[in-house]
């Protein structure tokens, strides 16, 4: 085994207290006062709607950070952020840009990069995943994913090209993510898989402590996984 390839929302950064503290940041001085957290959840809640739209060939592949904009458009109304300026609006879908990796990352990654190559496979197009990494000080050998594919997890392709972008066959490489259903599409390509538990994800106790599909290996963070694979 080779190569890494890491889920970025929920299994890399906490995009749910990211959200809701880079919205409360940008909108809090300009007056507005809302549930940071279920601005955030309704967000979120349009993530896979509207990447269905693309896997299903109902829209064209749209970067993701498009995908975000429209979202924000669709929700803005429930939350009484009808009247926001374009020059806000553009701010605010940069929010998914400055997400704060869980605690356990910045280590983990440095572990497991001693050994591996390592990449984000995410639904997030090159330009987020590139500020993403600058925020964090993520150091990636590559950006794969749904932007060099053309399509969006969990279409095969996305597994498929992201190891030919790297001349390595499916088991050489790994895939990393706290969401099982993601490990099963890369599984079912031949790669290897480990689930990184994030049990918070969502708010406590919401998301997956444990893989709900056979996988490799199962970590509780990405420290635990660096040991499991020395």
């Amino acid at each position: 085994m080779q190569a890494l390839f890491f889920d970025m929302f929920g299994t890399v950064v906490d995009w749910r207290r990211g959200i809701a503290r880079e919205s409360e940041e940008l909108l809090a001085p300009r007056g507005y006062s809302l549930d940071w957290i279920a601005f955030a959840d309704a967000w979120r809640a349009e993530y896979q709607p509207s990447m269905e739209e693309v896997r299903a060939g109902r829209l064209a592949f749209s970067k993701l950070d498009v995908l975000h904009r429209r979202n924000l458009d669709r929700i803005r109304p429930r939350f009484g952020l009808s009247d926001l300026d374009e020059d806000t609006c553009r701010a605010l879908n940069t929010a998914w840009h400055r997400l704060p990796a869980w605690p356990d990352v910045p280590e983990g990654l440095s572990l497991l990069r001693k050994r591996f190559l390592l990449a984000p496979v995410s639904n997030g197009n090159i330009g987020l995943m590139v500020r993403l990494a600058r925020h964090n000080d993520f150091r990636w050998d590559a950006i794969l994913g749904a932007e060099i594919a053309g399509d969006y997890k969990p279409k095969p392709q996305v597994y498929d090209a992201s190891c030919a972008a790297l001349d390595l066959a499916p088991e050489q490489c790994m895939m990393v993510a706290a969401h099982s259903s993601d490990l099963a599409a890369a599984a079912a390509r031949g790669l290897r898989t480990a689930h990184v538990a994030r049990p918070d994800e969502y708010g406590p106790g919401t998301g997956e402590p444990r893989p709900t599909v056979p996988v490799d290996i199962a970590a509780s963070d990405f420290i635990d996984l660096a040991r499991k694979l020395a």
